[in-house]
């Protein structure tokens, strides 16, 4: 993780620039380039700037789902009484009523629309996740490409930004953006790989960048639970949108919260998919005793394991859930990579961990008990040998608040009013997960990058349409 950049506000009355367009995108993860195709869509010119070479953001990191209702992939599964409204409802339930409600709202009904135009006008290919459900979510809306990876997505959205002919500027690192007076965007200045800097104009910004995960600063301010952990996201995280909203005098929202995991492969460095902690497997501590009832959430794991000794856990499943974890890419990485361990019986499984066989054929029988144990966890069927474990920590993956934005993603300042043309959504904004660790949804980050991409778009477009029928 790296310290603050050096994020700057420059004031002029107009920009010298040899390019000018109608809206310019800072960032080409996916909510970035949700933005474009859909800025392309309603005839409005725009263009990315890309700090890296090629566009990847946490969204290549992340598993690549998203969770949407109504869609035409989820009728077509059969799937009935989903709703924006039941979205929401299982929205705020995650984070205990502490989203914001205008956001939950505006993204529950909007990443739904945002899925099938990806798909009916891009070419973005959806599939349904029903084999399990994710925690939290109260029916089958997850959203995937078949190849059931962020990197595929981002390769898909990549390519209809291409066919689209949408202008994406990698390696410009944004450093500065340019207001007039009347806190009007009038452009970005960036820098280019030789140090040279250049400005861009243009008549809207959308902030689509990054939060803060990335910088080591901020998370020990904010995040200080998360100071020592295993960062799994993208280095580009570096708080970019919240320093310059500071220099601005934008609200912020929901510093505490994030998304953890508590499934890292350790230490491969892969992400074990939580599927398998959802349809029967156990997380383990150093003494072959479970330590919290998985089924909360991967996010909050993320704190249950770091707090073991060490910082570690033990994953622990049978035969039919390595077939379910074997569906998923990251997981085979990591196998090939040696992270599975296979053990015949108990007191294979105890020497792997390091543990009493006793002690943890205990654990073992408790998932048989009628009863459920402490934690109120309910095992459907107990594991049988052969078993297997894969050795994990916790890590943070990327963080869910930022700048304060109006349903319509322009971000407001302290006093509530919106800036005229600067737009945030994404990583920049903040999410819908509220300020702590727990809110978090399954899926929550790309419906905040897609949704939020697809609603600035659609603002964005409104603004440049007004601006030219008035002109």
């Amino acid at each position: 993780m790296t310290a603050s950049p050096l994020r700057l506000i420059r004031r002029a009355a107009s920009v010298e620039a040899e390019v000018h367009v109608p809206v310019a995108i800072v960032g080409g993860g996916a909510c970035g380039l949700t933005a474009a195709l859909m800025l392309s869509d309603a005839g409005v010119d725009c263009a990315v700037l890309e700090r890296d070479a090629l566009p990847s953001g946490s969204t290549a990191l992340s598993s690549g789902f998203i969770p949407a209702p109504g869609t035409r992939t989820q009728r077509a599964h059969g799937v009935q009484g989903d709703s924006a409204e039941r979205f929401a409802a299982d929205i705020q339930a995650k984070a205990h009523g502490r989203a914001a409600p205008a956001l939950v709202e505006a993204y529950a009904a909007s990443i739904g629309p945002a899925l099938d135009a990806l798909q009916e006008r891009h070419g973005l290919q959806w599939m349904l996740l029903d084999g399990f459900l994710y925690p939290g979510h109260s029916v089958h809306r997850m959203h995937s490409l078949p190849q059931r990876t962020g990197a595929s997505l981002m390769a898909a959205l990549q390519a209809a930004v291409e066919a689209a002919g949408i202008p994406v500027l990698t390696q410009a690192l944004v450093d500065t953006l340019v207001l007039d007076a009347e806190d009007r965007v009038i452009g970005v200045d960036y820098l280019r790989p030789d140090g040279s800097s250049e400005t861009l104009g243009c008549d809207a910004l959308l902030l689509a960048c990054n939060g803060f995960g990335g910088n080591s600063e901020m998370v020990r301010t904010l995040l200080p639970e998360m100071a020592e952990a295993t960062f799994g996201g993208h280095a580009g995280n570096d708080g970019s949108a919240i320093l310059w909203g500071e220099a601005l005098g934008a609200r912020l929202r929901d510093l505490g919260g994030y998304q953890g995991h508590g499934s890292w492969v350790t230490p491969q460095g892969a992400l074990m998919s939580w599927a398998v902690m959802m349809e029967g497997g156990v997380q383990l501590d150093c003494e072959g005793r479970r330590f919290h009832d998985e089924t909360q959430g991967y996010s909050e794991a993320a704190v249950h394991v770091l707090a073991q000794p060490g910082g570690i856990a033990w994953n622990v499943f049978d035969a039919p859930l390595l077939a379910l974890a074997r569906g998923f890419p990251d997981f085979c990485e990591a196998e090939a990579a040696g992270a599975l361990r296979r053990c015949e019986s108990v007191a294979a499984l105890a020497d792997c961990i390091g543990c009493e066989p006793s002690v943890l054929q205990g654990t073992l029988d408790a998932m048989r008990a009628g009863t459920p144990p402490p934690d109120g966890r309910v095992f459907a069927r107990a594991l049988e040998a052969p078993y297997f474990a894969v050795k994990v920590t916790g890590a943070l993956f990327h963080t869910q608040g930022g700048l304060d934005t109006a349903p319509d993603m322009r971000v407001l300042r302290h006093d509530g009013t919106p800036f005229a043309n600067l737009l945030a959504a994404g990583g920049a904004a903040g999410g819908v997960s509220g300020d702590a660790v727990w809110g978090y949804l399954s899926g929550n980050g790309l419906l905040s990058a897609v949704a939020g991409g697809y609603i600035a778009a659609r603002t964005a477009a409104a603004l440049i349409h007004s601006t030219k029928a008035s002109a």
